[in-house]
C-alpha cells in the first residue's frame, strides 16, 4: 500500500488503491456502487442511477469555465477477474494485491484492474479536487462493460446531457482513439451421453500452461497461443494414431481473453502409454519451437490421474474435437483504410463441461465493418453445426465509426502538442469500447478516447506503466481547460 500511494499523481494513484480494495467482478458490481455513492454522499455531488447501475456523478463549473459546454467523463467500474491457476484469490471478497515493479504497477498473479480501474481513479481525483480547472463535468460510471457492455447498452436517452465524451478506457499514452471494433458472441453446444469410463484403461491428464493470453482485441494479432487450439491440435494428432476415450476438456476462461491454460483428461489402451507420452514430447517441441518468440513460456504436461466416471462417447469426441480443430481463430482481415489495424478477427474463448452433460464452446468475433463481423461469427457457426453442435449468436454491439473532423479531436491534439512538443497518434482500436453503444443512443456525441500505456490487459500479468499516467493526467487536465465552445 505504501509504495502505491507514493506514486504521482498522488491523487489519481490514492483513488486507484482505493478502488483494488474494492471486489468488482463483472455483472457483480454492487460494492463499488456502494463505493461510488459514499463518495458522491462525502463530497457532497449530486448522483443518479439508473435500472441497471450505471451512476452518473455532476460536479458544476470551476470559477471562469462556466461557458464552457458540458463534457461526460466516462470509465467502466468492472474488471476481468483472470488469476494464476496457482494463486488462491476470491474476486468477490478478496482485495487486489499490487506490487511496484520497476516502471510498472502490476498485481500478485492476479489481474490487476487497471482496465479501467484507473480511468474510474481519474474521474474520483478530478470530482474530489476544486482546485481543478474545468467546465460543467458529468462522470459516467458504467458497470459490465467487460462481458458484454450491458451497462452501455442499457443507457437510456436523458440520463446525460453533454454532447463532449472523453472516454478513459484507452492503453497506449500518446494515442488518440477516434473508432472501435463491433463485437458479436458465437456459442456452440454439445450435449453427451455420459458412457462408463473402462477399467482396462490408463487415464491421463494432458494440461496446457504458461501461455500469455491476453486480450482478444488489442492483442490478437501478436500470434500469441490459444491453449484450446493447441489442445485440439494435439488431440487430433493423437487421434490419427491411437484409440482414446475422452472424459474431460476444459480450457479458456473469459470470452474476451485469449485462452491461457487448458486441460484434457483421455484414457488409452496401456500398451500406448509410453507412445503417447512420446507422440506429445515431439508435439510440445513442435510448439514450444513456435511460439519461442511470441510465447516463450508455453508448458505442455502429461501426468496419471484416477480413473474417472465417464467418458463422452468415442463419436461425440471425434465430432469436438475436429470441430475445436477447424474452428478459425485469429486475425482474419487487416483494415485497408487504416495501416496496421486489425479489421476482422474470431477468438476460440472457452470450452467447459458443465453439470447438464454439456460441453459449452464460447467464441468472440470483432470487426469494424458490420457485414465483416457477421460473416465470421456464421464462419464459426457453420463449423460447429457440421459438428452437430446447437449454435446461438449473441445480439453483439456496434463499432465507432472515425471521424476525422471531431472538434474534441482537434482540440486534444492542440492540448497535446502544448504539452509536449509532439504530435500524438491518432488510431483507431480493434478492441470494443462502450463509445459505439453511447453513439447510437446518444448520435450527437464527439468523441475520443485516450489513457495510460496497460501491458496484458484481461491476464494476470495485467499492468500499467506508471509514469504514463501522470502524462495522461496532465494531458486530460489541459485538455478540460479548453473544450471547444
Amino acid at each position: 500500500m505504501k509504495q502505491i500511494l507514493n506514486l504521482e499523481p498522488k491523487a489519481v494513484w490514492k483513488y486507484f488503491y482505493e478502488i483494488t480494495q474494492v471486489p468488482r467482478p463483472s455483472k457483480r458490481e454492487g460494492k463499488m456502487i456502494l463505493y461510488l455513492e459514499d463518495f458522491a454522499a462525502k463530497h457532497n455531488l449530486p448522483l443518479k442511477k439508473d435500472a441497471a447501475g450505471n451512476i452518473l456523478i455532476t460536479k458544476n463549473a470551476t470559477k471562469g469555465y462556466k461557458n464552457l459546454p458540458v463534457v461526460i467523463l466516462q470509465s467502466h467500474v468492472d474488471m476481468v477477474c483472470e488469476k494464476n491457476s496457482d494463486v488462491t484469490h476470491d474476486f468477490e471478497n478478496d482485495p487486489i494485491e499490487t506490487i511496484v515493479d520497476g516502471e510498472w504497477l502490476r498485481a500478485n498473479g492476479t489481474t490487476l484492474g487497471a482496465d479501467n480501474g484507473i480511468g474510474v481513479a481519474a474521474e474520483l481525483a478530478i470530482l474530489a479536487d476544486d482546485d481543478i480547472a474545468h467546465g460543467p463535468l458529468e462522470c459516467l460510471f458504467t458497470v459490465d462493460e467487460e462481458t458484454g457492455l450491458t451497462g452501455a447498452n442499457a443507457l437510456k436517452e436523458g440520463f446525460m446531457i453533454g454532447k463532449i465524451l472523453l472516454n478513459l478506457d484507452s492503453e497506449e499514452e500518446g494515442e488518440l482513439f477516434i473508432g472501435c471494433a463491433g463485437g458479436k458472441g458465437t456459442i456452440a453446444t454439445f450435449v453427451y451421453e455420459p458412457q462408463p469410463a473402462p477399467l482396462s484403461l490408463q487415464y491421463f491428464r494432458i494440461a496446457v500452461s504458461g501461455l500469455k493470453g491476453g486480450h482478444s482485441g488489442s492483442d490478437i494479432h501478436c500470434g500469441r497461443g490459444n491453449a484450446n487450439r493447441i489442445l485440439a491440435r494435439f488431440l487430433y494428432r493423437l487421434k490419427e494414431k491411437f484409440d482414446f476415450v475422452l472424459s474431460e476438456l476444459n480450457g479458456g476462461n473469459q470470452h474476451n481473453a485469449i485462452a491461457r491454460e487448458a486441460s484434457v483428461v483421455i484414457g488409452v489402451n496401456v500398451a500406448d502409454r509410453e507412445a503417447v507420452r512420446v507422440l506429445l514430447n515431439h508435439f510440445a517441441a513442435d510448439v514450444e519451437n513456435e511460439l519461442k518468440r511470441v510465447d516463450p513460456d508455453v508448458h505442455i504436461t502429461m501426468e496419471t490421474v484416477e480413473k474417472p466416471d465417464f467418458h463422452i462417447g468415442n463419436v461425440l469426441a471425434e465430432r469436438l474435437i475436429n470441430s475445436l480443430l477447424a474452428c478459425p481463430h485469429g486475425v482474419m482481415a487487416m483494415s485497408h483504410d487504416m495501416e496496421g489495424l486489425v479489421e476482422t478477427s474470431t477468438n476460440l474463448a472457452s470450452v467447459k463441461m458443465d453439470a447438464g452433460n454439456r460441453i459449452v464452446v464460447c467464441t468472440s468475433q470483432r470487426s469494424s465493418i458490420e457485414s465483416a463481423k457477421n460473416a465470421v461469427a456464421d464462419q464459426v457457426a457453420a463449423v460447429f453445426r457440421l459438428a452437430g453442435a446447437e449454435v446461438v449468436h449473441g445480439d453483439g454491439y456496434p463499432g465507432w465509426a472515425p471521424n476525422p473532423d471531431s472538434k474534441i479531436l482537434t482540440a486534444a491534439r492542440e492540448s497535446y502538442r502544448k504539452l509536449f512538443g509532439k504530435e500524438p497518434e491518432i488510431k483507431a482500436i480493434h478492441a470494443g469500447l462502450e463509445c459505439g453503444l453511447f453513439l447510437s443512443k446518444y448520435p450527437w456525441l464527439d468523441m475520443i478516447s485516450f489513457g495510460p500505456t496497460l501491458r496484458e490487459v484481461h491476464s494476470p500479468d495485467e499492468r500499467i506503466r506508471i509514469d504514463t499516467v501522470s502524462l495522461w493526467w496532465k494531458h486530460l487536465l489541459e485538455l478540460l481547460k479548453n473544450i471547444p465552445e
